[in-house]
């Protein structure tokens, strides 16, 4: 009869023998950042920086907060009873400082890392998602990572695709059940960088960053409020959820967004979202100022933001996002057919309603055929 020690011993050696096989990843040729020394630096004026200064949260501080307590989600919600506690708890995590990038990083921070440089690797690592089908969540949570680590710690040209692949490598960790490995991580930079570096650089986020990893991003809180919005929503909820994550996808891209809170990110990207799809009904709904705790004209900067980089007036030249999205194209029928039916009497924004009264937002928000030609 086998003892136990025995069949330990034999289970140990069945277990010694078995081989793990990576799976192949695709591989292509990109782009090595540290090449890209041509790019001309982005400039930022002076009323920029003094606008960066402080962190966007609530313009108005008589403005009283609608409790999210009195919002009943919709009954299919799984946490309906937590739901509220859930969202309080989110918004305080975005507002802890240690989770939060310094808003001017760039300026105070860093000597070789420009805003564009910035804004290339962010397209770029949208392409790498793209490649190894990563979800949406993980693309958000690596330029997180990338903008807090940057806040703190000078890097080099050379090195901030190194830094773009290490973060993605402990998002995708942290959201994919089967997230690609260092290895291909390696190849997608066409081996600019090894093995050994990338788990370097990888202990060096995660200690930079103190294991704070789980910070709530615009993701987050765009199915939060996404849910609430298209309730009540007549066009498709297809429709709809592909518009808002494009918005807030697009915000990736830019630099002044860091110092507007991702919840208000959100909420513009759903108000914006809203009022292209539907511009004859008013966007923001009580539902919506309820679960979100923001009135309509505490998005109106976020809002202006997002609309130029939906019409390409901000980061025209980088298309790795609109290329992704250009893959759905029956979606992009629909909203080229829906923004050029509506858009010839929307020349402006104006009367939005909130629970202070009625407010006055004029705001270059001209919707013209251009919108769709910018998936187009």
């Amino acid at each position: 009869m086998e003892t136990r020690a025995a069949a330990k011993r034999k289970a140990t050696a069945a277990v010694a023998t078995v081989v793990v096989v990576e799976k192949p990843h695709p591989k292509r040729q990109r782009v090595v950042l540290g090449e890209l020394s041509n790019y001309p630096n982005a400039i930022v004026s002076e009323t920029q920086n003094q606008c960066k200064e402080k962190l966007q949260c609530r313009k108005n501080p008589n403005l009283k907060k609608p409790s999210p307590a009195k919002f009943t989600p919709p009954s299919s919600q799984i946490d309906q009873p937590y739901v509220s506690d859930i969202y309080e708890y989110l918004h305080s995590m975005e507002m802890q400082r240690k989770r939060r990038p310094m808003v001017d990083y760039i300026e105070k921070v860093q000597r070789e890392v420009t805003v564009i440089m910035r804004t290339i690797l962010v397209d770029w690592l949208v392409e790498v998602a793209e490649e190894y089908k990563l979800h949406s969540d993980t693309l958000h949570l690596s330029v997180s990572y990338i903008d807090r680590f940057l806040s703190v710690n000078p890097v080099s040209k050379s090195r901030l695709q190194l830094l773009g692949v290490s973060s993605m490598l402990i998002a995708a960790k942290y959201e994919e059940v089967d997230p690609p490995r260092v290895n291909a991580f390696c190849g997608i930079t066409d081996n600019t960088y090894n093995k050994k570096e990338v788990v370097k650089m990888e202990a060096d986020i995660l200690k930079s960053l103190k294991f704070e990893m789980g910070n709530p991003t615009v993701n987050t809180f765009l199915r939060r409020f996404a849910d609430v919005a298209s309730d009540n929503q007549k066009a498709p909820n297809l429709l709809f959820e592909f518009l808002s994550c494009y918005l807030a996808e697009l915000s990736l891209l830019d630099y002044d967004c860091l110092r507007i809170l991702p919840s208000i990110v959100a909420a513009s990207a759903v108000f914006l979202a809203r009022f292209i799809i539907s511009p004859e009904v008013h966007p923001w709904t009580s539902s919506l100022c309820g679960c979100s705790g923001y009135e309509a004209v505490e998005l109106k900067e976020c809002v202006i933001i997002l609309h130029d980089l939906y019409l390409s007036r901000k980061a025209a030249s980088f298309k790795a996002i609109r290329e992704k999205y250009k893959q759905h194209k029956v979606l992009i029928f629909f909203i080229y057919f829906v923004i050029i039916y509506f858009s010839s009497d929307f020349d402006k924004l104006s009367d939005l309603k909130s629970s202070t009264g009625t407010v006055q937002v004029r705001s270059k928000l001209a919707f013209s055929s251009t919108c769709a030609k910018s998936l187009l």
